[in-house]
């Protein structure tokens, strides 16, 4: 039976599609499943008037509804593909149903309809349900979004009306219905569901904000950034659309050998159905026996083996924070020996924090006294690094005094006056201007154990160095140790950091082969020499200068962070949730797949060669042929659809355990809890820093 995936919708509908509350898709809702039910119940109330010899008029009719209702859209489309020289498996089965019933088999005919047609059903409620279950980890964008005109006054407008430019007002409690920046206002909104952060984060003016996240207890006045239809919402289930459209290569070649085959096959059927009425057989069951054959010869079981496998281990590792683009890609994932994991984004949180608070020897202040005054000079600036401060002395419980004369120089740092002095934060080489002074051992001290440091002075005299660095994910260790025991070979990081903040990165996640200081056309470089080795490289990143990597890999896997926008749309899947345990136990859900794959091959290949060979040598009754093909075909389509379960999901994660030799997670909480160099070229090009 050829598979029929979800079409995208047009584009005029495509922005209320993205926005529109999603349900899951109940089987009724699919007409392949009302015609289906329509055939059976029809075909139910015919059978005991058929069975109990009453009158043809009162079960004529109802049969010939059975055919009607099971059969028209198959062969509709049937013809469709034959106007365009396409021979489609549907329509040789209505044919052969229609056959049937022109040699008095009517009953059997429709019995072969219904099955038919419940096997369609099934097909399309599995890709219906795929569909549901990946769009189901996103809270999808409100219907409806409160827009500011020119003139103050507000009004509530379609979220596909909004435009680049527009001002809504987001009221506590609501849903942002559009990509885009605060203009005013302070709230703390809740957006797990894009960057799978578990708490909620921080907004005030200046700060991005996406479609679809919770707005807590502040109001917001938000700028539209984005078209909603290029929200990152949009872009993710755009994703699942392109999904739709591609076909694992193992369907494409069974596509290209069914066209073969079922040209053979008509022709089969054809001299089965000549030749012995030449030689003088009996036109009836000559008819009948072709009639078997091309039913049992048809090879719907083996189409359908291979897509409701990679489509159902789609649709779990949608539900678990695992978006992957397409059956293609499941596929691949099934067969990667090798993985290159980035640093900064990936293996990391992504976020600078302070781990050090160094003043000099002999100065005049305190630990406290020193994070305090270089947090107030800070507070003004939007760097990560002056976040990381800020945070840490919040984190302290410190109160901030407030600054005046606020100036950021870019390529220096910031300065401001507070408590009556002037302080600067900054980056050590330019306020030291170059000469010798013990900050500068301190801050080569840091530098060297792979941290960023960054210099604060008083009234122009160095007081102190803090240590800024990235902390490591609280799954990295687990799971680079999970993917090495799963491919066979240790994971190797590949990032553009120094060696030094590298190499301490390596020795907490537990990596041995590290490839730091490397230019994005050196990690391209550094896959390509891999799969010349013979590897087939899974790349893991999350950032602009990773998408070169993820393009050329065997497959590309991009971490979730809103904003790495390339990466996101080169990258083949996508770690929604950020959780690096996802990637071992997604691997073994595609090795999965491809073994269920395999499976169903092998049952249909069984199931049509012993029935053709019965067909041939001895007599097939009919409705055993249609019991023994149809049946077959709904096997494997459920033998594919049992990775929809959650215990699929689960079933890989408990392996990734056992191949440790224990609980990840009690690994995890007993990793170090110490952090690494910050995303370094992005964040120093704003400040020098």
């Amino acid at each position: 039976m050829t598979s029929t995936l979800t079409r995208p919708a047009p584009p005029g509908g495509a922005v209320r599609d993205v926005v529109a509350p999603r349900r899951r898709t109940r089987i009724l809702a699919l007409p392949e499943a009302r015609w289906a039910a329509a055939a059976l119940l029809l075909f139910l109330a015919a059978l005991p008037l058929y069975l109990l010899d009453a009158p043809a008029w009162t079960w004529g009719p109802l049969l010939a509804l059975t055919y009607a209702a099971g059969g028209w859209e198959p062969g509709w489309e049937g013809l469709k593909s034959l106007r365009e020289k396409t021979l489609d498996v549907d329509l040789l089965m209505v044919v052969a149903a229609l056959g049937a019933a022109a040699l008095g088999q009517v009953l059997d005919g429709a019995l072969l309809i219904v099955i038919f047609a419940t096997s369609g059903a099934l097909e399309a409620l599995a890709t219906a349900r795929t569909a549901d279950s990946v769009r189901g980890l996103l809270d999808l964008a409100p219907a409806t979004a409160t827009r500011l005109v020119q003139d103050g006054t507000e009004e509530s407008v379609p979220t596909e009306r909004l435009r680049v430019g527009d001002t809504v007002l987001v009221r506590p409690g609501e849903r942002i219905g559009a990509d885009g920046r605060v203009l005013d206002g302070a709230s703390e909104v809740d957006q797990a569901t894009i960057t799978g952060e578990p708490l909620p984060v921080a907004k005030e003016a200046g700060d991005e904000v996406f479609a679809g996240t919770l707005n807590g207890t502040g109001a917001l006045r938000v700028r539209v950034g984005r078209d909603p239809s290029d929200s990152v919402i949009a872009r993710i289930v755009a994703m699942v659309e392109e999904a739709s459209g591609t076909k694992a290569p193992t369907q494409l070649f069974i596509e290209k050998v069914e066209q073969r085959y079922s040209v053979g096959m008509v022709a089969a059927t054809l001299a089965l159905f000549a030749v012995p009425l030449l030689l003088g057989a009996d036109l009836q069951s000559t008819l009948l026996r072709a009639m078997t054959f091309m039913i049992v010869a048809s090879p719907c079981a083996v189409v359908l083996a291979t897509m409701p496998p990679l489509l159902s281990a789609m649709a779990n590792a949608g539900r678990h924070g695992v978006l992957v683009k397409s059956a293609v890609v499941m596929e691949r994932l099934a067969q990667v020996d090798a993985v290159a994991l980035d640093k900064t984004g990936t293996l990391t949180e992504g976020t600078p924090r302070v781990t050090d608070v160094r003043p000099l020897p002999g100065g005049s202040v305190t630990e406290e006294e020193l994070l305090r005054l270089a947090a107030a000079a800070e507070h003004s600036s939007e760097h990560p690094l002056a976040r990381a401060v800020v945070d840490a002395a919040r984190g302290r419980g410190l109160d901030l005094p407030p600054a005046r004369d606020f100036a950021s120089a870019p390529g220096t740092g910031v300065s401001a006056v507070v408590d009556g002095r002037t302080v600067a934060v900054g980056s050590p080489a330019r306020l030291l201007d170059g000469g010798a002074h013990p900050a500068a051992a301190a801050a080569a001290a840091l530098e060297e154990d792979g941290r960023t440091a960054v210099l604060v002075t008083l009234d122009g005299v160095p007081a102190g160095v803090l240590g800024i660095a990235d902390r490591l994910r609280a799954d990295a260790a687990a799971a680079t140790a999970a993917l090495g025991a799963l491919t066979g070979s240790a994971p190797v990081l590949v990032t553009g950091d120094n060696p030094r903040a590298a190499a301490r990165l390596a020795r907490e996640a537990g990596i041995t082969d590290v490839r730091a200081g490397l230019l994005p056309q050196d990690k391209v470089a550094a896959v390509r020499e891999m799969e010349r080795a013979g590897r087939r490289v899974l790349v893991v990143g999350d950032g602009v200068n990773d998408a070169p990597a993820l393009a050329a890999a065997h497959t590309g896997i991009a971490m979730g962070r809103a904003g790495s926008d390339l990466a996101l749309e080169t990258a083949d899947a996508v770690v929604v949730r950020d959780e690096l345990a996802a990637l071992p136990a997604v691997v073994r859900l595609a090795r999965r797949a491809r073994r269920l794959v395999v499976q169903n091959l092998v049952v249909a290949g069984v199931f049509i060669t012993v029935l053709v060979v019965w067909d041939l040598v001895g007599t097939l009754p009919l409705p055993l042929g249609v019991a023994g093909h149809e049946g077959s075909t709904v096997l494997v389509g459920l033998n594919g659809l049992r990775l929809l379960a959650d215990g699929a999901w689960r079933r890989a994660r408990a392996e990734d355990d056992r191949a440790r030799g224990g609980d990840a997670r009690s690994r995890t909480e007993d990793g170090p809890d110490r952090a690494e160099d910050v995303r370094a070229e992005g964040a120093r090009a704003e400040d020098g820093r």
